[in-house]
């Protein structure tokens, strides 16, 4: 392996680094070229001859590729190169720069640079001196750290002799890894491991669950495994939709740029609240009724609610008047086709209207036998008809979510018929609203309620699916949550992410065949991912003593980073001491994380202002000093973190000791445990 340093005066060392800088900027302004050209071409492609379907749809294409050129962030065009054998049968004695996007010249010429998802590009992550795939020599890139992407800013290089046997530990890799975190996430285009690799580029049909020990980089994974996607599936994904669903906005603001940066724009990413939401969120739940909201149970609370409406007792016979005549429908036979149309069991609305059909079509098979072969127009005023709907209004009658659900919680003796043999009469007693409001449309719905409602609006009507969707977080999705996302995945794939070890949710997941089967499937597969790249071993090492009083099973994390320091200090002056740590990681470079339990970071937030250390709240991207309270640091990672009295972030919630898991791995260099009481680990 050779390292490459400008300081060093090798004369071939030197020249080699001037040829990829040249190369770099022949990149950039073919880069500025093609973003110019795709500007032209929308102006070209507004006045083309076509319908006015056609011309729409191209226009919006050539928009859409024109506005992602343009949002390129700044950076590197290229961060590898490999160059393939004289005997490799695909790409003999050709030489292929890696970067984030592919760049060329002239779309006939072969590329200055291919895509990092192309599948030549596989051998960048793959190739091994045991294992050479063909490539001779694989490159990789130092660039400067917070540069714009100037071919300055390109400062070393490493070779790795592949086809003599030499592989060894990149230092730039190391370096990147290692590279203090400030700001939004990075993407690890560069830095993807072999079996972070197999995960991103596997099948779209391919569902996958990832449990991702702290700092594996499964979150880094599945936005990867998004864009290799997109890129894969362009006109499938275009169609169907890819979503990235997150575990909060603040986590949602953190991963922003990072498909931006691969060059994908335009991907919905959003909380699961979000996604669902019929009602704004304007009340409340205690705890024990939210959990029993998120119990699978209400699902079939909710189903036999809904169908409790189809009823074809007292129904008399239907007639429906057509000129002079009447055409019958006899309320046995009526009750018939309801039975029917239960059996087959489609969504709510969809019976109706079935129910519908076939009695029209009874009245249309009577009035032919008089008069033949009827019209469609006569199918349509018949299908209109008063007596019809109201008929049908009797028997099967329009839903809304919200009105079935607020009778639901109102009615306790509704509540028992539809909870019969499913929920207790203590669980019962707390879904009940205490005081009832005036009508469904004036009703404070809480969170929990929106998971309820996106459970009947999917009985009622399947809601349209995404190709595929990225789950973050996963193991905190409670069973209902679970079954939302299912029916937007019912035809796509999943991405699902998360550890176990970090559920802190009163329904975290305890087991992932449980939560895949809640989330549709079932036969996903799990791949575990326990050696880290982001927490040194020192933190890991710390944070693997909560397992063992964790109630889940997951490996134990284990990390290659041997830098990394952990002090514990005892201290009976809790603020004070913080003060001192947070003043001590200032004179480091990087960001820091002051972690406190929720109830006192006001009071840390206030020690730190009086000692004239300027704060942030967790909302603030690029922030020096950030004060978080645990229940919102899950997701994010500080290059120093303070944790302040351990004890209290466990005794805080009933999965408290889990959420200190999360609090201690967040540190992707130092960690200081502030402490005045015994250390619950």
């Amino acid at each position: 392996m050779t390292s490459l340093d400008p300081a060093l005066t090798d004369p071939a060392l030197t020249e080699t680094l001037h040829a990829e800088r040249a190369h770099h900027d022949r990149c950039r302004a073919a880069l500025t070229a093609m973003i110019e050209g795709a500007a032209e071409q929308v102006v070209i492609g507004e006045d083309v001859s076509a319908s006015g379907a056609d011309a729409e749809v191209l226009g919006h294409r050539l928009r859409s590729q024109a506005k992602e050129l343009r949002e390129l962030p700044p950076g590197p065009l290229f961060f590898g190169r490999l160059d393939f054998a004289d005997d490799d049968p695909g790409h003999g004695g050709m030489d292929y720069h890696v970067g984030r996007l592919r760049i060329t010249e002239d779309p006939a010429a072969p590329p200055l640079v291919i895509d990092w998802r192309a599948p030549v590009s596989r051998a960048f992550y793959q190739a091994s001196a045991r294992d050479p795939q063909g490539v001779e020599i694989r490159r990789r890139f130092g660039w400067a750290p917070g540069g714009s992407g100037d071919s300055a800013d390109l400062t070393g290089l490493e070779d790795e002799y592949l086809g003599r046997g030499d592989s060894r530990t990149s230092d730039i890799v190391a370096r990147e890894i290692e590279r203090p975190r400030v700001g939004p996430m990075r993407d690890i285009a560069a830095t993807i491991q072999p079996e972070q690799d197999d995960l991103v580029r596997a099948a779209l049909t391919d569902s996958v669950c990832v449990q991702g020990a702290p700092g594996t980089g499964k979150t880094a994974v599945g936005l990867h495994r998004a864009a290799y996607l997109l890129y894969t599936h362009p006109k499938r994904l275009q169609r169907a939709g890819l979503l990235i669903l997150g575990p909060n906005r603040t986590f949602l603001s953190y991963i922003a740029e990072v498909l931006p940066s691969l060059g994908e724009s335009g991907v919905r990413q959003a909380t699961l609240p979000e996604e669902i939401a019929h009602q704004p969120v304007k009340g409340t739940d205690p705890v024990a009724t939210a959990t029993v909201k998120h119990d699978a149970r209400m699902a079939e609370v909710l189903r036999r609610a809904l169908y409790a409406r189809v009823s074809t007792e007292g129904i008399a016979d239907l007639a429906v008047p057509d000129g002079s005549y009447r055409w019958r429908v006899s309320a046995a036979e009526l009750a018939g086709i309801v039975a029917e149309v239960r059996a087959e069991e489609p969504p709510y609305a969809i019976g109706r209207e079935r129910v519908r059909t076939r009695v029209v079509r009874r009245l249309r098979e009577q009035a032919e036998r008089r008069s033949g072969v009827l019209p469609a127009a006569w199918v349509r005023r018949i299908e209109r008809a008063r007596p019809l709907t109201a008929h049908l209004d009797a028997v099967w009658p329009k839903a809304r979510p919200e009105e079935v659900l607020a009778e639901l919680l109102t009615d306790a003796r509704a509540l028992a018929r539809a909870a019969d043999g499913l929920l207790d009469p203590d669980e019962q007693a707390a879904l009940v609203w205490p005081r009832p409001p005036r009508s469904y449309k004036s009703a404070r719905w809480s969170a929990a309620d929106l998971v309820l409602l996106d459970e009947l609006s999917g009985l009622i009507e399947h809601p349209e699916g995404y190709g595929h969707i990225v789950v973050d977080e996963a193991q905190d999705l409670s069973p209902m949550e679970c079954r939302a996302i299912a029916r937007r995945a019912a035809f796509g794939s999943l991405t699902v992410l998360g550890d176990l070890a970090q559920g802190t949710t009163p329904w975290a997941a305890r087991d992932w065949p449980a939560q895949l089967r809640h989330l549709g499937k079932p036969d996903a597969t799990v791949v575990p991912l326990t050696t880290g790249f982001r927490v040194p071993a020192a933190v890991v090492a710390l944070a693997n003593r909560l397992l063992a009083g964790l109630d889940v099973s997951v490996p134990a994390a284990r990390s290659l980073r041997t830098d990394g320091e952990v002090r514990l200090r005892p201290t009976t002056d809790v603020p004070g001491t913080t003060v001192t740590a947070v003043r001590e990681a200032l004179a480091r470079e990087g960001s820091v994380g002051v972690v406190a339990a929720d109830a006192d970071t006001v009071d840390v937030a206030a020690a730190l202002t009086a000692a004239g250390i300027a704060t942030s709240g967790p909302d603030t991207l690029g922030a020096r000093v950030t004060v978080v309270p645990a229940s919102m640091v899950k997701g994010l990672e500080y290059d120093h973190v303070v944790a302040v009295e351990p004890a209290a972030v466990a005794e805080a919630e009933e999965r408290g000791a889990h959420r200190l898991y999360v609090v201690l791995t967040r540190a992707v260099s130092r960690l200081d445990v502030i402490h005045s009481r015994p250390l619950p680990f």
